[in-house]
C-alpha cells in the first residue's frame, strides 16, 4: 500500500490533537489518527473562560454556541468547602472572558473531530500507532486498524497528543515522571438540584467535586491517592455511594436523587510530565507532555492553549517546510522552556491551593501535599 504523505501527523484525536489539527490545516497538510472510533466518556468538563478566546480565534465559538446538540452550559461559579466548614463562593461574573463552560465532553470532542475533517484534515479513526522510524529527514510511521491492517504514513513532523500514556514519546524511550498518586473515582446521575453551581469539598483522605453538565446531568467525583483507600471501594457503585454519603455536601445531593446512577470507575488524575517534551522533529502536546491535578481546572484549557502555542512556534521557526539543524535546536530549546514555565507556574499554584487546607494536615493525603509545598 502506498504510504500517506503528510506535513504533520498528529497522534491522538482528543481536544489537544483536534485543536492543533484545526489550527494547522490552513498552512500544512495534516493527518490525525486515534485508536478509538468514537470519543469515550471523560470526566474533564470544566472549560476555563479564557478558552473562549481560542475558540473564537479558530472560528469555532459561534458555531459551538449555535450547535443543534447542547454541548455546553454556563457555569456561574464554585461553592467551596476548603479550609473550613463554611462555604466560600467563587463566581465568574466579573471575568472579562465571560463565564466558565461545563461541557458534555464526549459530544464536544465529537464536534471537534467533525470540524477537523470538514476543514480538510485527513482523519483516521480506529487507527493505532504500531511502529515508527526516522530516516531521510522524515518519520515513517506504521499504523494498524481493523480496516487497513497495516498502513504507512510519511510525515515531516509528529505531534504526540495521546494523553497521559504519551504513546509516541514513550515508544522513543522517553520516561514519564509521576509526582503523586492522585486518582479520581466518578459517577454521573440526573440533576435534581436547583443550585447549579459547582461544589468542591475537602475531606480527611482527599476531596469531592460535583458539577452540572448539559442535558441536566451531574458529575460527582472523589479525588484521593491510590494507596490510601481500599481499591475494592472504587470497583463497586454501592461501596462508592457509601463513602460519598460520609460527606455532608455530597450526601445532600444524593439524598434528593433516587434516579439511575452511572458508575464510571477510576482514572488517573496525578501530576505527571515527560522527561523530554520534544525531540527530532516531534513534540508532545497537552496531557502527553504535562498533566495537571484536576484541582487546577486547567486541563482542557492547557490542551487548547498548548496547541496554539505549538502551532505558533512551528510557523515562526518554520521547521516543517524548511528544516535545518539550527532551526531544530531553536525549536527544541524554545518549546522545552515554554513547557517548563507552564509546569513551574502550575506547581506553584497547586501548592498554594493544597496548603490552604489545614484541617487534616497530619493525615497522609494532606501531609504529602504540605511537604511538597515547602
Amino acid at each position: 500500500m502506498t504510504p500517506i504523505k503528510t506535513d504533520i501527523l498528529i497522534i491522538g484525536g482528543g481536544i489537544a490533537g483536534c485543536i492543533a489539527a484545526i489550527a494547522l490545516i490552513d498552512t500544512h497538510t495534516v493527518t490525525l489518527i486515534d485508536k478509538l472510533e468514537h470519543p469515550r466518556e471523560r470526566i474533564g468538563e470544566s472549560l476555563a473562560p479564557a478558552a473562549q478566546r481560542i475558540l473564537k480565534e479558530l472560528d469555532l465559538l459561534d458555531d459551538l454556541q449555535s450547535h443543534q446538540e447542547q454541548l455546553h452550559i454556563q457555569n456561574f461559579g464554585m461553592q467551596s468547602y476548603w479550609g473550613s466548614d463554611q462555604v466560600h463562593i467563587v463566581d465568574h461574573l466579573r471575568n472579562p472572558d465571560g463565564l466558565s463552560l461545563s461541557l458534555d465532553r464526549k459530544k464536544f470532542e465529537n464536534y471537534l473531530r467533525k470540524t477537523a475533517k470538514k476543514r480538510g484534515v485527513r482523519c483516521l479513526w480506529s487507527t493505532k500507532l504500531h511502529h515508527s522510524t526516522f530516516e531521510a529527514n522524515q518519520w515513517l510511521v506504521t499504523t494498524t486498524s481493523d480496516v487497513y491492517n497495516k498502513q504507512h504514513i510519511k510525515a515531516r513532523f509528529v505531534i504526540d497528543a495521546t494523553g497521559r500514556q504519551s504513546h509516541f514519546a514513550r515508544s522513543r524511550g522517553i520516561k514519564r515522571i509521576h509526582l503523586d498518586k492522585l486518582m479520581t473515582c466518578w459517577m454521573t446521575l440526573p440533576n435534581t438540584e436547583t443550585n447549579k453551581m459547582s461544589t468542591i469539598a475537602a475531606t480527611e483522605n482527599g476531596w469531592w467535586y460535583s458539577t452540572v453538565i448539559p442535558n441536566n446531568k451531574r458529575v460527582i467525583a472523589f479525588q484521593t491517592d491510590s494507596d490510601l483507600i481500599d481499591k475494592h471501594i472504587f470497583k463497586d457503585l454501592t461501596s462508592f455511594i457509601k463513602i460519598a454519603k460520609e460527606n455532608t455536601q455530597i450526601a445532600a445531593i444524593l439524598e434528593n436523587n433516587k434516579d439511575a446512577i452511572q458508575f464510571h470507575g477510576t482514572v488517573a488524575a496525578n501530576s505527571t510530565r515527560l522527561e523530554h517534551v520534544t525531540g527530532q522533529q516531534w513534540a508532545a502536546l497537552g496531557d502527553a507532555a504535562i498533566s495537571f491535578d484536576p484541582l487546577s481546572s486547567q486541563g482542557m484549557f492547557h490542551a487548547m492553549a498548548n496547541a496554539m502555542q505549538l502551532k505558533t512556534l512551528l510557523l515562526d521557526v518554520n521547521i516543517v517546510d524548511a528544516y535545518t539543524t539550527q532551526k531544530e535546536d531553536i525549536f527544541q530549546k524554545t518549546y522545552t522552556q515554554q513547557l517548563n514555565d507552564i509546569w513551574d507556574q502550575y506547581l506553584h499554584h497547586k501548592n498554594l491551593f493544597y496548603s490552604a487546607e489545614t484541617r487534616w494536615k497530619e493525615k497522609p493525603f494532606w501531609k504529602r501535599r504540605h511537604i511538597n509545598s515547602l
